[in-house]
């Protein structure tokens, strides 16, 4: 079953996309804001009660996953089939994805330069008036690698490892790291935790994503960045990926990148020209590649489970 409601929530996606309105993670990141106010009140004074603060902000989150356990243990038949995919269907964001990066690259080939910027704008935290419009190319790209390797394969691994409670969980995990899990005098202790544990739960399934790159693309190049480069990378999760999908796409990414606090310098990923329109929409194909990939190998050990079963 955890094949079909793999295949089910990706075309479901590919179809129709998210949910314009009322989509849950978006009431969830209302929930998560208002939790984060009651709980983090002195951000000012750092130290073991911030980071105490996060830890119980995040308990706090858990009886959603109970929620998800719960339905998974009652359900059956095609009502199982129906909500895990469409649970599944909401936690990925393959289509998504892929709309924002076009956005920046059809803006980027139609000269609209800072039509391509308020739209990367949407998808990273940067200061995007200042990009070039490499820098643009680049910022969206490393956001098409970094993104599917967190909404979409992380999300895939999650359910077929531990069902519905295992992908809910992942994607609160990772929407708590995406709201808290900045380096700054607010968030450095509280939200310490959740951004440890969105690491911890992100550790295998960015390998898998770096080598499913690789497997999409330039595969030498993708394999020798990924093992030279992704220690320099500040995150244990995001090195791997960024240097095994530029390598794979043949290009350098990484570089220095402002931010409203300032320029901060980080280490060139891949290896080759910069980053153009072109690299945006080869990040695209490379996560949607390697989804159709991951598919293909499920439905074949689906298949060669089920022969050998029947002989």
């Amino acid at each position: 079953m955890s094949v079909a409601v793999c295949c089910i929530a990706v075309l479901v996606d590919i179809l129709i996309g998210e949910p314009r309105r009322w989509h849950p993670l978006v009431g969830f990141g209302r929930v998560v804001a208002w939790v984060e106010r009651c709980f983090n009140r002195r951000p000012q004074q750092p130290g073991r009660s911030g980071m105490i603060g996060g830890i119980a902000a995040v308990l706090l989150m858990m009886p959603v996953v109970a929620v998800a356990m719960a339905l998974q243990e009652l359900l059956s038949g095609w009502a199982a089939l129906l909500v895990q995919a469409v649970v599944l269907w909401l936690a990925i964001a393959l289509r998504g994805l892929a709309e924002h990066g076009r956005a920046v690259s059809d803006a980027l080939l139609q000269g609209h330069g800072e039509q391509a910027r308020a739209a990367v704008g949407r998808i990273v935290s940067r200061d995007a008036k200042s990009l070039s419009d490499s820098g643009v190319a680049a910022a969206a790209a490393e956001s098409m690698l970094e993104n599917g390797a967190d909404a979409v394969f992380a999300s895939l691994f999650w359910f077929l490892v531990a069902g519905l409670p295992g992908v809910v969980l992942h994607r609160l995990v990772n929407t708590l790291d995406a709201m808290w899990g900045y380096r700054n005098q607010r968030y450095l202790y509280f939200g310490r935790f959740a951004a440890r544990l969105d690491d911890l739960m992100n550790w295998l399934p960015a390998r898998l994503t770096a080598l499913t790159y690789a497997l999409m693309g330039n595969t030498r190049l993708a394999m020798t960045c990924w093992f030279r480069q992704a220690k320099t990378w500040d995150s244990p999760n995001a090195g791997p990926v960024m240097a095994a999908g530029a390598g794979a796409l043949g290009v350098s990414l990484g570089g220095p990148a402002p931010y409203a606090s300032g320029v901060k310098q980080r280490p060139r990923l891949g290896s080759g020209p910069e980053a153009t329109a072109r690299t945006v929409e080869g990040a695209i194909g490379l996560v949607q590649r390697g989804v159709g990939l991951w598919l293909i190998v499920l439905a074949l050990f689906a298949f060669g489970f089920w022969a050998g079963g029947a002989a």
